[in-house]
């Protein structure tokens, strides 16, 4: 995959984003049953679900893939749907609705609200804390795979390599406290039903359409001020992400296991604008300097056991910017991940 110069339409991307790793379609041999992913209709959930069912097919496996979510674009329920997975409108706040989900052995928790959390704190919490008890409460017997956060760490130094798993959690802002507070909720109930799971604290996913990357190029070809201040961090292309999600099903234990999940660069915002400048023909905007420290992560850990990533960020950073210069379609939400006070 690392050779292609450039992907030319969504098709493509949506094929690549979703093709099993060895390691994911393993790790399905090692975790049998139906897969329930919750939280399935947003920027990662589709793609996941599409590997998932792709991994299960290449065995020969007819378990079920479900997708759960509220769905408030039909499309991606219309896509998964035609990829093969099943789905379910469902408010996961509603018990009496999670309730009625179908029994699975597996379950992928991907739901969670961090942007708006200045205006809408209850909310946040309820999404962040209170959802997974009802998960957790429903699902005692299921191996749980949560995707949590890089929030939950403070700002390190830039020289210390990242946070590690054993770090003290000591985040900055309401959202990155109520992230603490969804992983001790599975910590709490992995305890008392001895529920299996895996907790990933992903830091951040990236392909052509939304991350990191995307947002500094498009600053770059549209001659923004790019922010230096928060002068590095970690990205992961969501293929990646999305692989290392299905193998997280393999290593799930109680009490959970935890993982920081992102790739083995720490990436310079100077030296990503300069590059990406380079491609596009233009001068980047550098604005203000970069701080002594910033919100990263070490997934040492997690590379050693799963092995390194299929793309890298100089492979990411050719494609982003091919697909910026053919004018790509462009989620259009930016990862704030300048913010240094935790205020989203």
């Amino acid at each position: 995959m690392h050779t292609l110069e450039a992907i030319e339409t969504e098709a493509r991307l949506d094929d690549l984003l979703s093709l099993p790793s060895p390691q994911a379609v393993q790790a399905l041999r090692a975790a049998p049953g139906d897969i329930l992913l919750l939280g399935a209709g947003g920027k990662m959930g589709p793609t996941l679900a599409r590997m998932a069912r792709r991994a299960a097919d290449s065995e020969e496996d007819s378990r079920r893939i479900i997708a759960v979510s509220r769905y408030s674009k039909p499309s991606a329920r219309a896509a998964l749907e035609q990829w093969g997975v099943e789905t379910i409108s469902c408010d996961l706040l509603d018990e009496a609705a999670i309730q009625v989900l179908p029994d699975a052995p597996n379950v992928i928790y991907m739901t969670g609200m961090k942007f708006g959390t200045q205006g809408n704190a209850a909310m946040t919490w309820a999404m962040n804390a209170y959802l997974p008890a009802l998960v957790c409460r429903r699902f005692p017997g299921s191996r749980i795979v949560a995707f949590s956060s890089g929030n939950v760490y403070p700002l390190v130094p830039v020289s210390s390599g990242g946070s590690i798993e054993s770090d003290a959690l000591t985040p900055l802002g309401e959202y990155a406290n109520s992230v603490v507070a969804r992983e001790r909720m599975f910590e709490y109930f992995s305890g008392e039903h001895g529920t299996p799971a895996a907790i990933l604290r992903l830091n951040y996913a990236c392909e052509l359409r939304y991350g990191v990357l995307v947002d500094l190029a498009v600053k770059v070809w549209e001659e923004q001020p790019v922010d230096l201040t928060m002068g590095y961090f970690n990205i992961l292309w969501q293929g990646d992400a999305n692989a290392m999600g299905l193998w997280a099903l393999a290593q799930t234990a109680s009490p959970p296991s935890v993982w920081n999940m992102t790739g083995p660069e720490i990436l310079s915002v100077r030296a990503v604008a300069e590059e990406f400048g380079r491609m596009f023909e233009k001068q980047p905007r550098l604005a203000g300097e970069e701080a002594s420290d910033a919100l990263l992560n070490d997934a040492g850990r997690l590379l050693d056991a799963y092995g390194p990533p299929r793309v890298r960020a100089e492979t990411l950073i050719r494609w982003i910017a091919a697909w910026i210069q053919q004018d790509g379609a462009r989620l259009n939400k930016p990862t704030q991940f300048t913010v240094r006070d935790g205020l989203y």
